[in-house]
């Protein structure tokens, strides 16, 4: 299952999505967490220190590995060269899966070890001062879409994104790749106005679509919400010694979470699983080949001097049950 967390800067999306991650992960269900954000901070959120969260392999820094493991031997694909972040998977190409080891993952991910649990943990990578005036962030996070595009995962199984701040994910297709969005929101004006944008622009697209609401301090804040953004409510978040503890440095154990913050983590999940029965992998995979077409003709035909139109194969759909290819 994917599942995308978004959210306002300062919303507490990082937070909440580490604190998601370590509830599955100690479940047992095999976990893949991705940081998608320009604030890199999931790695430190799941207890890393600064150092080792800076030497996490940046995956825009490896992109060229990761179009041509993925390519595979797809005859639409002449060149990775050619792939851009929104090229879809064909006949040949490579597909990844949540449990398996396979070079992208030898190179792009890390376990981090979750008390008797651990997760594999990628990142886009910082957007660094070389970036600057001539680099879009779009690019690094274009990995992941890629990577989306080409993953298939399985009841039990989850992908995990802290996706960029505020309506930024909306500069791609990549709003669309997931199970579940979860947009954690502040009871205040400017905590639901990315919540008003997103379902705007999510609107025709199927988008499953959950508020978690943060930083709630009383009813009349779930009040607030609730006006604000209706039955896409799902749950509310308080005060957390735990996480007080965890933003110093020193997480207590998971099993230690106050007991009505871990009922609401058992929501998302709940929510999540639920969401299974309507996957549509047809929808899924037209609405990749939507904005890989937007993205062709806008600017990638044009970058890579290919029609990129022809990358896309007409009988091919993405499916649970994905042979792998060679």
């Amino acid at each position: 299952m994917k599942i995308a967390f978004v959210g306002k800067g300062g919303s507490g999306k990082t937070t909440l999505s580490s604190l998601f991650i370590r509830h599955l992960a100690a479940t047992g269900a095999p976990v893949l967490a991705v940081d998608a954000d320009i604030n890199q901070h999931l790695g430190p959120a799941l207890g890393l220190d600064e150092a080792d969260a800076a030497a996490l392999p940046a995956m825009g820094a490896r992109l060229p590995l990761i179009k041509e493991y993925l390519r595979g031997s797809n005859p639409r694909i002449t060149s990775a060269d050619t792939m851009i972040k929104t090229t879809p998977p064909g006949e040949g190409s490579r597909i990844l899966r949540v449990r398996e080891d396979n070079p992208v993952y030898d190179a792009c991910a890390r376990p981090v070890e979750l008390d008797d649990a651990a997760v594999r943990l990628m990142v886009t990578g910082p957007f660094t001062e070389a970036d600057l005036g001539v680099a879009c962030y779009h690019s690094k996070t274009g990995a992941v879409e890629l990577l989306l595009n080409h993953l298939v995962d399985g009841r039990d199984e989850y992908a995990v994104v802290d996706m960029t701040a505020g309506s930024d994910s909306f500069a791609s297709g990549m709003f669309t790749r997931f199970d579940m969005t979860f947009l954690v929101a502040e009871p205040t004006r400017k905590g639901v106005s990315v919540y008003r944008q997103y379902k705007e622009y999510a609107r025709d697209f199927g988008v499953d679509l959950k508020v978690v609401g943060n930083k709630v301090q009383g009813q009349d804040d779930i009040d607030f919400l609730r006006e604000q953004v209706g039955d896409d409510l799902l749950v509310t978040v308080g005060h957390s010694d735990w996480v007080r503890a965890m933003e110093k440095g020193r997480p207590p154990r998971f099993e230690l979470l106050e007991d009505t913050n871990r009922r609401s983590l058992q929501a998302l999940r709940s929510a999540v699983d639920s969401s299974y029965d309507r996957r549509d992998w047809d929808r899924y995979t037209r609405q990749m080949v939507h904005f890989h077409l937007k993205n062709a003709q806008s600017w990638g035909n044009e970058r890579t001097g290919a029609d990129l139109a022809a990358q896309v194969d007409p009988t091919f759909v993405l499916r649970e049950s994905q042979p792998q290819s060679a």
